[in-house]
């Protein structure tokens, strides 16, 4: 039986300064005698039954397992992660396969309204390029752009909040068994689509499940994976959708010159292909030992674990015993969980919003740019086939900042790396701006833009990109994961329902052709995000969900989180008052709550 006694939140109001407790050599081994509930009723006594893995500590004494397993973890090589839990990066990989699958979706789309026999079965003629009727222009007008953009991602906002409630009922591999039989019947009206409209209800029912793969992944590989190893994991869902988007290209590059209609219906029928062997797969997915906690299922987050470490190489009641005593801190602190309400109370209001920004820093960044690239390019000057050989190359270059980043994640922060991402795209845009003013008249602006377009997904897909699936799916308390990054990804969407409604208009030629001066606009909104981000995004990087609770927990200003994370690898506490640090040096904040 696990114990910890502590006194209530109002009883010392020195409790809101920030303290840390200096390193002890050596731990206090006298346990100091529990004060009976009776003589102090603002004390609280909470049991948790731990099965085999069964502790007895007193309430100024950090449990030996906890502290053990902590230890432990900080101390943890790369590759010694890796022969703990290679079931678990596997599986997190497999999932990650989902999204590849999204990617290669939402590419096609975009794609589309560059492709030559799409244009003409769905668009509207334009002026002819010549006396010749045959080379008539064709395009899908910026409203149509917009709604099958937004038909989606409106969709993908209900799918997101249906998401924060359902999975935290059926779990993470039920959940995306669902999704994925969903999108392949959902596929058929893409496929069969004889107008446009048809195309677009087709979009909208692929937005459900689009909404939910777009998170479970990411937070099923938080859960699963350690601490050392988060950030390479995590950094590759942004990896994904380079991929799923580089195949997407590809597959356009090859029907470019295809008058058929088998040009958009055979992209369209591949989805089944990726989809039918992923759900296969997913079937025999081992759910998060995390959940399982979450639901009191002990002896099935065990058995859990075992499929998704290497047993000989790791304590798995040790582990349990740290998931216990998270999940139980968390619940203290009402952290809640079955409510999206819960986001918003205490110190999770600050995680969410941290969350939602960051995941919204993406969309203001000026990423939009790269996501219609094909597009661009061709409204910039270059013919079709050129636009998407460009546009493949881009996401392969991409895909190379995407491995880059594993090399500084390693070694730099989250929060340094995000705002160098956030500079290099300003720089970008500037010089984009600039050019496209001076130079509107030269036909070499073209090919600068881009060049600018390639050099700024190089930089974001080393920097921006994988970061922020690191950060937004490692800020949130555990039992309030699901439901934050949901949010966070309904703020991201939000902003791209903007993108989507503004960007044709400003790139069309029917509309209000800024071409180049598109930059001026994000110039503005990357300005606002990277002064945020100075100010409000704290460093993650090596904290355990733990401490990352008690950070948050105690208010750590932003700027000290590196500080008081140094301090948290020798103490692991944060103390509740001085006079509670006067008595016992172990008397801090995990015994304290």
């Amino acid at each position: 039986m696990l114990k910890f006694v502590g006194r209530g939140r109002k009883a010392d109001d020195s409790r809101d300064e920030i303290a840390l407790v200096e390193h002890q050599s050596q731990r206090v081994d006298q346990e100091l005698p529990i004060h009976p509930t009776s003589k102090h009723p603002e004390a609280w006594t909470t049991a948790v039954d731990l099965g085999p893995a069964r502790i007895s500590v007193s309430s100024n004494e950090l449990p030996d397992n906890v502290r053990r397993t902590l230890h432990k973890e900080r101390q943890a090589t790369f590759f010694g992660c890796c022969r703990q839990y290679p079931k678990a990066v596997g599986w997190s990989l497999l999932l990650f396969c989902s999204i590849i699958m999204e990617a290669y979706d939402k590419s096609l789309i975009q794609g589309f309204m560059a492709l030559p026999a799409f244009q003409r079965k769905y668009g509207t003629p334009t002026e002819p390029l010549a006396g010749n009727p045959d080379d008539q222009r064709y395009e899908v007008s910026p409203t149509w752009q917009m709604g099958l953009q937004n038909a989606a991602v409106v969709c993908e906002i209900v799918g997101l909040l249906a998401h924060g409630y359902i999975t935290y009922i059926i779990g993470y591999r039920k959940m995306l068994i669902l999704c994925i039989a969903w999108l392949m019947i959902a596929i058929f009206p893409l496929f069969f689509a004889t107008n446009i409209v048809v195309l677009a209800v087709g979009q909208a029912l692929c937005g459900f499940p689009w909404g939910v793969i777009q998170t479970l992944a990411a937070t099923y590989a938080a859960e699963v994976v350690p601490s050392t190893l988060r950030a390479c994991i995590l950094s590759n869902v942004n990896m994904c959708w380079l991929i799923g988007q580089f195949i997407g290209m590809g597959i356009l590059r090859i029907f470019v010159n295809d008058d058929t209609q088998w040009s958009y219906r055979l992209p369209f029928a591949m989805q089944w292909a990726i989809a039918l062997p992923l759900l296969i797969g997913i079937s025999f997915c081992p759910d998060s030992p995390w959940w399982l906690i979450r639901h009191e299922r002990q002896a099935d987050a065990r058995r859990s674990l075992r499929r998704l470490t290497n047993s000989s190489h790791l304590n798995i009641d040790d582990t349990i015993v740290v998931m216990e005593h998270t999940n139980m801190i968390e619940k203290k602190y009402n952290y809640g969980g079955a409510s999206y309400s819960d986001c918003f109370k205490g110190a999770n209001r600050r995680r969410t919003e941290i969350a939602c920004v960051v995941w919204a820093c993406q969309a203001l960044c000026g990423s939009t740019l790269t996501s219609y690239a094909p597009y661009f390019f061709i409204q910039a000057g270059f013919d079709p086939e050129n636009s998407f050989s460009l546009s493949t190359g881009m996401y392969g270059i991409g895909i190379l900042g995407g491995i880059i980043s594993w090399i500084f994640l390693t070694y730099i922060g989250r929060r340094k790396l995000y705002l160098f991402g956030l500079c290099f795209a300003l720089c970008f845009l500037v010089v984009g701006g600039i050019l496209a003013v001076a130079m509107a008249s030269s036909g070499v602006i073209n090919w600068i833009l881009g060049g600018l377009i390639i050099g700024m997904t190089f930089t974001y897909n080393i920097t921006i990109g994988p970061v922020c699936y690191v950060l937004v799916a490692e800020i949130p308390s555990t039992r309030l994961r699901v439901k934050t990054v949901a949010l966070a990804r309904v703020t991201y969407n939000i902003f791209m329902m903007i993108n989507n409604i503004v960007a044709p208009q400003m790139m069309s030629p029917t509309g209000w052709n800024l071409k180049g001066k598109i930059c001026f606009v994000y110039i503005v909104t990357t300005i606002l995000c990277l002064l945020w981000c100075y100010f409000r995004l704290p460093e993650s990087k090596a904290l355990s969900y733990l401490e990352l609770d008690i950070l948050f927990e105690k208010r750590a200003p932003t700027m000290k989180f590196k500080e008081l994370q140094d301090r948290l690898q020798d103490t692991a506490y944060v103390t509740a008052s001085r006079i509670d640090r006067s008595k016992n040096a172990w008397h801090g904040w995990m015994a304290y709550s």
